[in-house]
């Protein structure tokens, strides 16, 4: 197949070259543009035909050809590299190599990522940073020394009610915004960002799209998409714009699809896991929803969206420690843009809800929202998490997580609360995103289908478990 496309190209080109005109035959069937613009510039008069047999072969087969090609090339490589390096290995193989091997096989690779999440994400994120760290910040900090101090500085210093309220009110800019930025969300955040830097500088993730890429397949996916899912545990806007990658249009919609419906942002996530650290059958039982609808939602999802599908292929950069400086370089990058970007995020949102509370609406607002978290089996204060989940996500997530300090949530109003807002309309940043990317109707379409069916599978869940007794 590769050698009829070559040849068929190769006899067609006629101009003097630096490279040999296999290589350029090759680059052309390839997509190279690089190669095409070269043809266009040494044979003008012979590039429309060039350019038409090109495109006829690619469009016939053109993801075969690269897998082919590039299997070739790794089978070339592998032998050169068997001829040059000895192992000093007894079985050939050292324990890096083996490990790489097992993280890429299902038997051996699902346990894997079982032990993945059950350490990095409950154990560092969820125990460390959701109970430990933000016990220290938010209690013994924030709480017990600098509000307070900040609140009597700012009513003897300032006299009107109004600013006042702004800055250390019940939506105030340092009581709410910076409180939750610093004292909820930064060490979440932090232990997060810490978590996928080490995966990220180990070699791990490459291995964890080749172990996705046949159940991706099912989604209409294939492995490469697992980059923007992963980073959608960073932030889902974005991983919105990383969804540029994928090859077709059908996968960069599936993507972006899932990213708004199931995949948690990375302070969502760090809220919610600190959340349900306490109640491990709980973060179980969440953590199986919330993939059940990735996996069910994403594979009806594929059937209904037509479009073509994509090849995959990937080459493993070696199985390694993380290197210490590369991993504090990663994390003090991402805590960087947290700063600049979340923080002033946060503030605006304090603004905006003290606005809104000053002049009633919020008051409205709430009030609309009430009902939603009477069916859900939540107290009416819980309607407040859900509509700050639409300004921020993590906003929401700080909001619910306060509400349980408040009102002591029972463990199946925990796992009400968390499966539904996660599962939640995206943040303002994230459909503006969307809307950018894929286009008006494309945004509010996938928003017409996650309002309601996160309320569905909210309502459903609260009631099976009253149905079935379930108390956690």
């Amino acid at each position: 197949m590769v050698e009829e496309a070559l040849l068929s190209v190769w006899r067609l080109l006629r101009g003097e070259y630096r490279i040999s005109r296999r290589s350029l035959s090759l680059l052309l069937i390839l997509g190279d543009d690089g190669a095409l613009s070269l043809v266009r510039d040494v044979e003008p008069e012979r590039y429309p035909e060039i350019a038409s047999v090109v495109g006829r072969i690619r469009a016939r087969n053109g993801p075969a050809l690269e897998t082919s090609v590039q299997q070739t090339r790794n089978r070339f490589a592998r032998s050169v590299a068997g001829e040059a390096i000895t192992s000093m290995s007894p079985t050939g193989a050292t324990f890096a190599e083996r490990l790489s091997n097992w993280c890429t096989r299902p038997a051996t690779g699902v346990p894997i990522l079982l032990l993945v999440v059950a350490t990095g994400l409950y154990g560092f994120v969820g125990v460390l940073g959701g109970q430990v760290l933000v016990g220290l910040l938010e209690e013994g900090l924030f709480e017990g020394l600098v509000n307070p101090a900040v609140s009597d500085w700012v009513r003897g210093t300032f006299h009107a009610l109004w600013l006042e309220r702004l800055l250390v009110g019940e939506y105030g800019i340092w009581t709410l915004g910076v409180t939750y930025a610093f004292a909820l969300i930064l060490p979440l955040v932090g232990t997060f960002f810490l978590a996928f830097s080490v995966l990220e500088d180990s070699g791990y993730l490459p291995r964890l799209a080749l172990l996705v890429d046949r159940v991706f397949k099912y989604l209409g996916l294939n492995g490469r998409a697992v980059i923007p899912i992963v980073l959608g545990f960073g932030c889902d806007t974005m991983a919105t714009i990383v969804t540029r990658i994928l090859e077709t249009r059908r996968e960069r919609l599936l993507a972006t699809f899932l990213l708004s419906l199931a995949i948690p942002c990375s302070a969502q996530l760090g809220v919610m896991t600190g959340l349900l650290a306490g109640r491990p059958i709980a973060f179980v039982i969440w953590a199986g929803i919330m993939t059940a609808t990735f996996l069910l939602v994403g594979y009806l999802a594929a059937r209904v969206i037509p479009g073509e599908r994509a090849d995959f292929v990937l080459e493993l950069p070696p199985l390694r420690w993380p290197s210490p400086a590369n991993v504090a370089t990663k994390t003090l990058a991402r805590m960087h843009w947290y700063f600049l970007e979340v923080i002033p995020l946060f503030v605006l949102a304090s603004v905006i809800l003290w606005f809104a509370d000053m002049t009633g609406l919020l008051r409205y607002a709430l009030a609309a929202m009430h009902p939603i978290a009477t069916i859900l089996g939540l107290p009416p204060e819980a309607g407040e998490a859900f509509l700050f989940g639409f300004f921020r996500r993590d906003y929401g997530a700080a909001g619910l997580y306060r509400l349980h300090e408040h009102h002591g949530l029972t463990g199946n109003q925990q796992l009400v609360a968390v499966v539904t807002l996660t599962l939640f309309l995206p943040c303002v940043a994230q459909l503006l995103v969307m809307r950018k990317e894929r286009g008006t109707r494309t945004a509010l379409a996938i928003l017409a289908f996650i309002l309601p069916f996160a309320l569905t599978a909210g309502t459903l869940l609260n009631w099976s478990l009253r149905v079935l007794g379930i108390s956690l």
